[in-house]
C-alpha cells in the first residue's frame, strides 16, 4: 500500500483506523523503527458521541481533545467513563483551568509557559497528584500560536523540571502549514534529544508519515480517522 494513498471518504471509521495503523507501520518499518514505538492519539475534538463509540468499539484507546470542558462532557458521560482510556490534552490550557485539566487527563501536553507550570504545580499539590506534562515548542515562532520559541525551550525544560516538580516527558509542536514540516520536526527532535526527552508528539492527518521518519512517538489523527469536520 502506498503511504500516499487517501483514506476514502465513504470508509468506516473502523476502516480508517485500520488504514491508518497499517500507514503508520509501514512507514515505521521503512524508517528503521519499530511501530510499536509509535502511538496513535484519536483527535475527538467536535466529534459526536457515535463516532467516538464506532473508533472505541474498533480497539482505540487513546485520544487527544482541546478543550477541559468538551472533554469532561464527553468522557464523564456514563457510557464513556467505564472504558478505559488514556486522555491527552492538545489544546491550549488557561491556568484556572489547571486543576480541572490535571483531574480529568493523563497528560497534558500543552506546558508553554512559567504561570501555567506554577498553576499545575499548586494543582498537584492540592490533588496529590504528579502531572504528566509535555512541551509546545512553537518551531515556527508564528505569533498566532501558542508555545515557547525554540531558543527558550532548554531553560524552560529545567525549571519545569528542577523548580516546578513537573514530570515533563517530551515535545509537542505544530508546525507552520505553509512550509515543508520536515525542518520543524527535526529541530523539535533535536531539542529533544539534548534535553534527554523521549515523547515526540508531531505529525497530523497531513504530515504523520514524515514526522514518523523524524521520531516521532505520538501522531495526532483527526480527519483521516473521522473524516473532514462538519462545518460550526
Amino acid at each position: 500500500m502506498s503511504s500516499s494513498s487517501p483514506v476514502s471518504a465513504s470508509a468506516s471509521i473502523a476502516e480508517r483506523l485500520a488504514e491508518a495503523r497499517a500507514r503508520i507501520e509501514a512507514t515505521a518499518r521503512d524508517a528503521g523503527r519499530d511501530p510499536a514505538d509509535v502511538t496513535l492519539v484519536a483527535v475527538t475534538k467536535t466529534q459526536p458521541w457515535d463516532r467516538v463509540k464506532a473508533i472505541l468499539d474498533a480497539g482505540q484507546a487513546v485520544f487527544g481533545e482541546n478543550r477541559v470542558q468538551e472533554a469532561d462532557g464527553r468522557w464523564g458521560a456514563p457510557e464513556a467513563s467505564v472504558r478505559a482510556v488514556e486522555l491527552r490534552l492538545i489544546g491550549p490550557l488557561q491556568t484556572n483551568k489547571a486543576e480541572a485539566a490535571l483531574s480529568r487527563f493523563d497528560i497534558i501536553e500543552t506546558l508553554d509557559r512559567e504561570r501555567l507550570a506554577e498553576a499545575l504545580a499548586r494543582a498537584a499539590d492540592k490533588l496529590g497528584k504528579r502531572p504528566r506534562v509535555l512541551i509546545q515548542v512553537n518551531t515556527g515562532e508564528e505569533p498566532q500560536k501558542a508555545g515557547l520559541a525554540p531558543r527558550d525551550a532548554d531553560a524552560f525544560i529545567a525549571r519545569a523540571r528542577d523548580v516546578h516538580g513537573l514530570a515533563v516527558e517530551g515535545l509537542m509542536a505544530i508546525p507552520p502549514v505553509e512550509e515543508a514540516a520536515g525542518p520543524h520536526f527535526a529541530l523539535l527532535a533535536k531539542i529533544a534529544r539534548r534535553n534527554d526527552l523521549r515523547v515526540l508528539s508531531m505529525g497530523m492527518s497531513a504530515d504523520f508519515e514524515t514526522a514518523i521518519r523524524f521520531g516521532a512517538t505520538h501522531v495526532r489523527l483527526g480527519t483521516a480517522l473521522f473524516g473532514a469536520r462538519d462545518p460550526d
